[in-house]
């Protein structure tokens, strides 16, 4: 059986679950067009969890997907908050701000049995996760009502533990691919592979299907992908100008400027190695710092600056999140740009 028949799809699409520029809406349009949409679920209370998985259960019967992180979270370090913090001084005094001003960074749940029970309310035929696999009991309680299992992989000995741990399929993360890497076997960023040399070494090396992921923007790269040995494709960065993205003002500007071409890893905003658009703070700082707290304490003593620059219209301070192709970001409706891109599949012989 297909990747695309386990799943039930019209086309094996998987739109990227992007934390912070999507809810239910983005992942409605995609399932509707016949791909494979997906919900965010890290950055969800339960109750906001609950009310977009309702609003999926009512708007579609077509087969979904739910992400969740399967990070530990860290213990908050007074010593290192401070060292950030003192860090950051000369940004607070800048726009005149209080340096104890701080707010809490933002939440990002991991998956736990809250979830799980909640989860196995609406039984979705997908769940997904970043940054491994959850605990064996809480995979079994997925499991148990016949969920498919997706999980990211950023090298090869990354695919081969989740395979034999009980993942259903792969997704092969490249180095290309915005937003949080899921790395969670090796920390060493120079292991990290493009997509299109990641997949089919992936795909030698495991059994189950392999999902491509990661700088593809259009049906060129989707037919390239295929021809790899991946088994479906999943979109991201692509999707972010759509009208049912509630992507952000400056996070739209920054896509649809030439600032989108020049992209890099970055721990400034959150803790944990993530790609987005270069702006002032990560050219200033350098993308990566040794003082960030751990994923994903970092943005809480950035926030009240983070805020004040967007007030003012400015991106320089915020997350961008964004893969290294950006080219294929246009304001048009999800599902139209989800039937564009399933042209791929017809050019693979």
């Amino acid at each position: 059986m297909t990747l695309r028949d386990l799943l039930g799809l019209d086309f094996p699409l998987i739109q990227a679950p992007m934390a912070g520029s999507q809810g239910s809406a983005l992942a409605l349009a995609v399932c509707n067009a016949g791909g494979l949409g997906s919900l965010p679920a890290a950055m969800l209370s339960p109750a906001s969890l609950r009310e977009e998985l309702t609003a999926i259960a009512a708007q579609t019967d077509r087969p979904y997907n739910v992400n969740f992180f399967c990070h530990t979270p860290p213990a908050a370090d007074a010593d290192v908050e401070a060292a950030w913090r003192q860090s950051l001084l000369p940004y607070y005094r800048e726009f005149g701000i209080d340096p104890d001003a701080g707010g809490a960074a933002v939440g990002r749940r991991p998956f736990d049995a809250g979830a799980a029970e909640l989860l196995a309310q609406f039984r979705p035929r997908v769940v997904s996760f970043h940054f491994g696999l959850p605990a064996p009991e809480l995979l079994e309680r997925v499991r148990a009502w016949g969920a498919t299992v997706l999980a990211s992989a950023t090298t090869v000995e990354e695919a081969r533990r989740l395979e034999a741990h009980g993942a259903d399929a792969v997704i092969a993360q490249g180095l290309e691919a915005g937003g949080h890497r899921g790395h969670f076997l090796d920390m060493d960023l120079s292991r990290q592979l493009s997509t299109f040399a990641l997949v089919p070494q992936i795909a030698r090396a495991v059994r189950v299907p392999v999902i491509a992921a990661g700088g593809i923007a259009d049906a060129d790269g989707v037919a390239a992908a295929m021809r790899l040995g991946a088994a479906a494709v999943q979109v991201g960065t692509a999707y972010l100008l759509c009208p049912e993205a509630t992507t952000s003002a400056v996070h739209r500007a920054a896509l649809g400027s030439e600032a989108a071409a020049h992209t890099a890893l970055t721990n400034l905003f959150s803790g944990r190695p993530a790609r987005g658009i270069v702006n002032r703070f990560m050219l200033e700082r350098g993308p990566i710092s040794a003082l960030a707290p751990p994923f994903p304490l970092a943005g809480g003593a950035l926030a009240p600056i983070r805020a004040h620059a967007e007030a003012q219209g400015s991106g320089d301070f915020s997350p961008l999140w964004s893969g290294q192709n950006a080219s294929g970001c246009r304001e048009i409706p999800a599902g139209e740009l989800t039937r564009e891109l399933a042209r791929g599949f017809e050019r693979v012989v």
